[in-house]
């Protein structure tokens, strides 16, 4: 499993305390991606001696946090006990709510899914009170199905839409949403009343590329951009192995570049978007439009019913039409995958990253948009058929944003493992 590297320097003069600290950390990073070793392959790999080793290890049994394994001789001496990452006690849960949808699951600390859950609800219509009640639940549901108890959890990451004030815990603005200011964090902290858990709130596109920066396909890749398709279009951006926020840390709406038609209104209030082009309602609507349009669709009136129901229905509704090889929706789908093209070639010049992995409904409609996409990469990109930039779509599905939650999480722990209390 990768990790996204702990963000202080640990080069800065710093006490006895926070020595510890940053060993623990590097000996969990070390378990990590490396998998069960003995104490002296340990001090090897990461450079401590192994009288630290010993000491840490120690530590990290005492918190839960690792165990020791099955004897492993080599060589000559006495036999050693592998140390490996302990799965037994601590949980982490990832929660993504959306328009339409709240989805989760809960994890071990190297990021097997241990339960799941996804339901429909209309987020709108709830508004943000009664939202942040039904997450709670969600939550406390996850915890019950994989028999867990509360204070196993020690950390609990929520994925939302727009943007998102991290410091502070609060979804500044979700213009998908309509919602404004919701101060999540201690919100959940009241409904759940779990006083161990540390409880934290981010996009949802920087923690789709959490999620594939961990477990995808391309995990580990140091300059990795993450597209998410949803009712908005968000990027998550990785540059040298970092997520990229920005000065203020709303890095990555990308929906909101004026690419779309200029005469159409998005849910931020200003026209133009690009995800009026090819976020999820723009889809429906192309597809369920009226006129024969250049792919010459059936007409028949059903426009209306691709407009009811969650986002899962809807997709699903598209695809049998493209499989049934509707003129309509395929022209639609080539249209979405040219616009998809255009934007992220923007972003391919101007981040120059390894790979862009699309997820969310462009995932599931790869196989209606993938060549418009690559030909409008091919035409756009500097190097044009030679371009170093990968394109990719996502393997993780839906649920990329709650993995990437979980993942956040972990991340946490491992790289500041004192933040686990040791039992009383």
């Amino acid at each position: 499993m990768r990790t996204i590297p702990a963000t202080g320097d640990a080069g800065s003069p710093a006490d006895q305390a926070t020595v510890r600290r940053l060993n623990l950390g590097l000996l969990m990073r070390s378990l990590s991606a490396g998998g069960p070793r003995s104490r002296a392959r340990l001090a090897d790999d990461t450079g401590l001696n192994k009288a630290t080793v010993s000491s840490l290890v120690t530590e990290l049994v005492d918190r839960g946090l690792v165990i020791e394994g099955n004897t492993q001789r080599s060589g000559v001496g006495r036999p050693g006990r592998t140390i490996e990452v302990n799965t037994g006690v601590v949980r982490c849960i990832g929660l993504e709510l959306n328009v339409d949808y709240l989805a989760g699951v809960i994890t071990d600390l190297t990021g097997r899914v241990l339960a799941r859950r996804r339901l429909s609800l209309p987020m709108l219509e709830l508004g943000p009170a009664r939202a942040m009640g039904r997450v709670a639940d969600l939550a406390a549901a996850l915890v019950l199905d994989c028999g867990a108890r509360p204070e196993q959890v020690e950390t609990l990451h929520l994925s939302l839409p727009g943007l998102i004030d991290i410091d502070a815990g609060v979804l500044a603005y979700g213009p998908n949403l309509h919602w404004r200011q919701v101060d999540v964090v201690h919100t959940l902290m009241g409904r759940l009343g779990w006083t161990g858990t540390r409880i934290a709130v981010d996009n949802d596109a920087n923690l789709g590329a959490m999620a594939e920066y961990a477990s995808g396909p391309s995990a580990g890749s140091s300059n990795l951009l993450y597209l998410v398709g949803e009712i908005g279009v968000g990027a998550g951006m990785i540059v040298d192995g970092r997520i990229i926020r920005g000065a203020t840390g709303f890095a990555g709406e990308v929906g909101h570049m004026p690419i779309g038609d200029p005469t159409v209104l998005c849910g931020c209030g200003r026209q133009g978007c690009w995800e009026t082009a090819v976020g999820m309602n723009a889809v429906v609507d192309a597809v369920a439009g009226s006129g024969s349009g250049d792919g010459a669709g059936s007409g028949d009136g059903a426009g209306d019913g691709l407009r009811k129901g969650d986002m899962a229905a809807r997709l699903n509704e598209i695809i049998l039409r493209a499989e049934a090889a509707d003129g309509r929706t395929l022209h639609a789908l080539s249209e979405t995958g040219r616009l998809l093209g255009v934007g992220a070639s923007v972003l391919a010049n101007l981040l120059d990253p390894e790979v862009i992995i699309f997820g969310g409904h462009f995932a599931a409609l790869q196989k209606y948009i993938h060549e418009a996409v690559d030909t409008e990469m091919r035409s756009r990109v500097l190097g044009g058929a030679v371009m170093a930039c990968r394109l990719e779509f996502s393997t993780l599905g839906f649920e990329a944003p709650a993995l990437g939650a979980a993942h956040a999480g972990i991340d946490t722990l491992i790289n500041d493992p004192t933040l686990v209390l040791v039992p009383g």
